[in-house]
């Protein structure tokens, strides 16, 4: 899912009361109260899956079904189409309501649940106490960039809402999103004040809730709610037509790629006993979706009767207060669908450098956030798939493939394009704008080295956004003290008479042409600077020449600072994008004290800050498969 695909829906999302509910709705019997996925539940007596033909098999309203769709020719298998050229025999039935899922699922009704992984880690305690339905999560299908946070004026970075009320779907697929947000800005649940709502959307939903409630500073959304209350991902809402005055997107899953990863899971049971059926069944769920992929293709470039069929279809199944229009409304959901494919598979169950975004980090962040958040009381793990995802059944079905993780090589960047956008920011000085989070590392006078055994917890920081914020941008920020520029100034300004000054050390007071002047006054400062207001025109050394080699040494901290951590991942064998990471030269433009007085007081403009930064759509490279 692209965030230009959004930006080119925004003007026609129809919003009705059905619409999305994909995003996995939970009946909660009370707003504000913490309960246990178990009690939501209630209690199901566990049976074996007997009805096995045809297999009942879950759907949510979600641009990944259209390959199960498409690939079943409807929900029955129909002739001819891939699901029964491999044997299979499905009925696809609503998964909207995950409770009603796990109640099927435990009771025999169906084997199988579709959901993301967060939401199935907070089902975990009661689908994992018995032996027989402990969840094995066989395959991913996409990865979600439709959700949104949502926060007024006073939040523009992700550090902005400690303290702060947010509102947010109780047990819903934002949950997760939130407890990423929450770990990127080192804050706990207790430094915030969640707001839980009944449903995702509607009269009891999170935007309305913000919408009504001054109090509330944010809300996670799904993207018609976001464009209600903003006017789009890149606008501000002006309080008319509907939005929220001063309301805008601060994160998107457009940017915090993988923070949601729809996936299937099967009862360890039935795993066992029919594991070739599962694999036929995922195999045809992936060629379902590579076919999907060049019907759109086709569709956006000459049409295609059989893409729009397919559509069709989906509008069917949906119904038309879901996906009003074919264009609009189908299509738009498949278009912000980012599929994984084969190769995403492998790079999530079978990459051994894939620890963040990949099976193993998910499992052990979803317990976590099970048990800390109180959805759990304990932690009962997921079981990872053993597909052999190079099997024939997947080989000579697929188009797509990869044989081994060390073939997952995919630009996710186009460099140059990141480069410019960040050197822009930073001459326009919008950086902070864009930015999501940052924090920094000082380091001395004369360092130009600089270790991992030091900084080794910034450096796992770093790699850790890395890998979530797939399509955002880390700046490294070199930033030099301004005290050599501002001696040499002064000394140099004195002797021509440029400047003149009153007072004793310690309590100077300048003056340039009869006005006052501050060397307190960076931009200024710099901006006379870069006119050589203060050369005397001799070979001796000029403010702007120590100004220049502060910027130009701040770049070399800044360049070595990325090499030491893109060293630092491969020795820990961590995929990392060193095109994503981007060096920038600040020099003395932003220092924290402008008119250091101490020792102490140089050594804090000597940094380094790691910005997390947003890009634009186009400085993501296009791709079939996300991966």
């Amino acid at each position: 899912m692209k965030r230009k695909s959004i930006l080119r829906r925004q003007r026609f999302l129809k919003w009705t009361l059905f619409c999305l509910m994909c995003r996995l709705i939970f009946l909660a019997p009370s707003a504000n109260a913490q309960e246990r996925f178990s009690d939501a539940v209630g209690p199901v007596t566990v049976q074996e899956v007997t009805a096995i033909t045809p297999l009942v098999v879950p759907y949510i309203t979600w641009g990944g079904e259209a390959a199960l769709f498409h690939a079943n020719g409807g929900l029955t298998t129909q002739p001819g189409t891939i699901m029964a050229d491999l044997g299979m025999n499905l009925k696809l039935v609503p998964g909207d309501n995950f409770q009603q899922q796990v109640r099927d699922y435990l009771a025999g009704k169906t084997p199988l649940l579709r959901g993301t992984f967060r939401m199935i880690a907070q089902a975990s305690e009661a689908v994992g106490k018995d032996a027989r339905t402990k969840p094995v999560v066989f395959g991913q299908l996409t990865w979600s960039a439709g959700d949104h946070f949502v926060g007024r004026s006073n939040i523009r970075k992700i550090s902005d809402l400690s303290g702060k009320k947010i509102a947010i779907q109780k047990g819903g697929p934002h949950v997760g999103m939130l407890y990423d947000m929450l770990k990127t800005a080192r804050l706990s649940k207790p430094q915030v004040q969640i707001v839980w709502v009944d449903e995702l959307t509607g009269a009891k939903g999170p935007a309305e809730r913000f919408r009504n409630d001054a109090s509330i500073a944010g809300c996670f959304v799904i993207t018609p709610d976001m464009i209600g209350l903003t006017g789009g991902p890149e606008n501000t809402g002006t309080g008319a037509e509907g939005t929220v005055k001063g309301a805008s997107v601060v994160v998107s899953t457009a940017t915090l790629s993988r923070s949601i990863a729809d996936v299937y899971a099967c009862r360890k049971d039935f795993y066992d006993a029919y594991k070739p059926f599962i694999e036929r069944f995922f195999a045809g769920y992936l060629k379902g979706a590579e076919e999907v992929i060049g019907l759109k293709k086709a569709y956006e470039t000459s049409g295609s009767q059989k893409y729009t069929q397919l559509l069709t279809m989906m509008q069917t199944i949906y119904g038309k207060e879901v996906l009003p229009t074919l264009e609009e409304d189908a299509h738009g959901l498949i278009a912000d669908c980012a599929f994984v494919g084969q190769p995403g598979n492998i790079a999530f169950f079978n990459d051994p450098s894939n620890t963040i975004t990949g099976f193993e980090g998910f499992n052990k962040a979803g317990l976590d956030m099970a048990v800390n958040w109180g959805f759990a009381r304990q932690k009962y793990a997921l079981i990872p798939s053993d597909l052999n995802f190079n099997a024939p059944t997947f080989t000579k079905l697929l188009t797509t493939t990869v044989t081994a993780p060390a073939q997952l090589k995919q630009q996710r960047f186009k460099k140059e394009t990141v480069r410019a956008e960040i050197e822009a920011f930073n001459e326009d000085a919008v950086l902070d704008e864009k930015t999501l989070i940052s924090f920094t590392i000082q380091f001395k006078a004369n360092q130009d080295t600089f270790s991992d055994v030091q900084y080794r917890e910034e450096f796992d920081r770093v790699v850790e956004l890395a890998s979530k914020y797939g399509n955002a941008a880390i700046a490294i920020k070199g930033h030099s003290d301004p005290s050599r520029t501002l001696s040499v100034l002064v000394k140099t300004s004195l002797q021509t008479g440029i400047l003149k000054r009153t007072g004793t050390r310690g309590n100077y007071k300048y003056f340039m042409n009869g006005k006052a002047f501050r060397l307190e006054d960076t931009a200024n400062l710099i901006r006379l600077i870069q006119q050589k207001k203060f050369d005397d025109g001799s070979d001796v050394e000029s403010p702007y020449q120590v100004m220049r080699a502060a910027l130009k040494l701040s770049e070399q901290r800044s360049q070595a600072v990325k090499q030491a951590i893109i060293a630092y991942a491969r020795r820990k064998n961590a995929r990392i994008d060193a095109d994503q990471i981007v060096p920038v030269g600040v020099g003395i433009k932003e220092p924290v004290i402008a008119k250091p007085t101490s020792r102490a007081e140089a050594a804090e403009n000597r940094r380094v800050e790691f910005a997390l930064i947003k890009v634009s759509a186009e400085a993501v490279a296009d791709a079939d498969f996300d991966f």
